[in-house]
């Protein structure tokens, strides 16, 4: 194949080829959101919640999930997050949605890609990273979903950031 030659590359309406327009554009002419990933773990009837060690919602109970690197493909993002807070290893995931609803997160413009994940086997689970614990959840479908752990019984309104929606979209609500 013959590389075309920068006088017969197509040109936009300023008469620049891409070469030459990507060398003067400007990635900071238009805001960036940040990027996250947050997972739907599910187990026999039940859903897998780490409790925030830090801020925002320190101690709310919260998906797993954490900031994309730069390089870095959110299948992989939400693979590693899950892995780092709560020792489960698994990389087959579904995506479930796009979350980019303004102020979903109060450290600013944050986009979160959600997945979901199904187990067919029963894992241990160990809170690390940033999770001050990770527990699994039974999940109760009466007039509105409820997430239990012994004592504990949880609203979707009760979670983190809109962990709630994400939660809803995974289960078909």
């Amino acid at each position: 194949m013959t590389q075309k030659s920068t006088s017969d590359a197509p040109r936009d309406k300023n008469g620049l080829t891409e070469e030459e327009f990507l060398k003067s554009y400007n990635p900071g002419k238009y805001p960036q959101p940040s990027l996250t990933a947050d997972i739907c773990v599910i187990h026999d009837g039940r859903i897998l919640l780490i409790k925030r060690g830090g801020h925002p919602y320190i101690n709310h109970w919260a998906l797993p999930g954490g900031f994309a690197n730069k390089d870095e493909p959110l299948e992989n993002t939400a693979s590693r997050e899950l892995a780092e807070e709560t020792s489960v290893q698994n990389k087959d995931m579904e995506l479930i949605g796009v979350f980019s609803k303004p102020h979903r997160d109060p450290r600013g413009w944050v986009v979160s890609a959600a997945f979901k994940t199904v187990l067919d086997k029963d894992v241990q689970v160990k809170a690390a990273d940033d999770a001050k614990d990770a527990a699994w959840f039974e999940i109760i479908q009466q007039d509105e979903i409820h997430l239990q752990n012994g004592d504990i019984v949880l609203t979707l309104n009760d979670l983190a950031f809109d962990h709630g929606e994400i939660i809803a979209k995974a289960l078909g609500q």
